[in-house]
């Protein structure tokens, strides 16, 4: 439940996988499986915010919504606040569903558009609170306050709103009943960019206000880097380095994370006409079927013959930081090593 360090670990994710089966032939057979996340384990901490970046495709948004058990995982466990969840009939999850929300990635889809936004807002508190219709009215308008909408627009319906309008709408919602962990899935992929900041100085200050915790997942490594406190870098179903946001982003380890950092726009032109941009030929391999070894190493600039034959192993290579590569032996404390 705690870290070295006396951290408490809210949220504890280990070997979840999530395949989808695939049916072919005239008998409709199980002929294999889309291996969208393939063995993730990582842990957030209690009032941090954990980024989980990666190309589109990866398996990103499908490991957010396993952990919150928006699917039925193939294997693995996921513990909230000390409590594995992985194995809980829905009746059972409903009792924790408050700890637990998501704000999803395209607010106009997500939004019911035949209720007004009182209406949205107010019920998850239908859902799960017993409160009278005053006290209900006063927590929807606590909550517009809360994310910057207008007490006037209660009786409104989602289109008559912005892209962030919306999207406040969406995190309103989801606040709703107090969680301690929010899901939030790619949360400003579909807004101006005028918008991205508003909403994510949004997430910021609630946080801080409510002592939230985040796994904020996006494709926008610039956005991630502002507002993460660790980052998580997922290839094909599988996380190839978890390190503190400097570590990452000053010294990345892994050549998928040096390829994906490198592709980062540079808004001063004499560094970017310095700065080396790696290249990954081919495309990335289907789910259904990847490579033998490494997923990578198909598309790897440093691939050795190992690569190609054994899965590396994703371990420990120096304090805060876990890599799965074979270019990396395992790292020993000074402590140990000693011994």
């Amino acid at each position: 439940m705690f870290d070295a360090g006396g951290k408490k670990k809210l949220v504890e994710v280990t070997n979840l996988k999530m395949h989808f089966p695939i049916f072919g032939g005239i008998m409709r057979r199980h002929v294999g499986d889309v291996k969208a996340v393939d063995g993730v384990s990582f842990d957030i901490y209690e009032g941090e915010t954990l980024g989980l970046v990666g190309e589109s495709g990866c398996g990103k948004s499908t490991c957010g919504r396993a952990i919150l058990r928006l699917y039925e995982l193939t294997d693995g466990s996921v513990r909230i606040d000390g409590t594995d969840i992985a194995s809980w009939s829905p009746e059972e999850l409903r009792q924790v569903r408050p700890t637990m929300q998501m704000v999803f990635q395209d607010p106009q889809a997500s939004l019911n558009p035949r209720m007004t936004v009182a209406a949205i807002i107010g019920e998850p508190l239908d859902e799960h609170a017993k409160s009278s219709k005053a006290e209900r009215l006063d927590r929807i308008y606590e909550l517009m306050d809360a994310v910057g909408l207008n007490r006037d627009f209660a009786n409104r319906y989602p289109h008559e709103f912005s892209g962030g309008q919306r999207q406040r709408i969406g995190i309103a919602r989801a606040l709703a009943l107090n969680p301690k962990f929010i899901v939030c899935d790619e949360p400003i992929a579909a807004l101006d960019v005028s918008i991205q900041a508003q909403v994510v100085n949004l997430l910021e200050d609630l946080q801080d206000k409510l002592g939230l915790t985040y796994l904020f997942i996006s494709h926008d490594l610039s956005m991630v880097r502002h507002i993460a406190d660790r980052v998580a870098v997922m290839y094909l179903g599988k996380v190839v380095e978890l390190a503190s946001r400097d570590q990452l982003y000053n010294d990345p380890k892994h050549p998928y994370t040096q390829a994906l950092l490198s592709a980062v726009p540079e808004p001063d032109p004499a560094i970017e006409d310095t700065g080396e941009r790696i290249i990954l030929t081919g495309d990335v391999p289907s789910p259904a079927n990847p490579p033998k070894g490494c997923n990578f190493c198909t598309r790897c600039p440093k691939v050795m013959d190992i690569c190609r034959r054994e899965d590396p192993v994703f371990k420990t290579v120096e304090k805060g930081r876990q890599v799965a590569c074979h270019l990396y032996e395992a790292y020993q404390p000074a402590e140990e090593t000693a011994a």
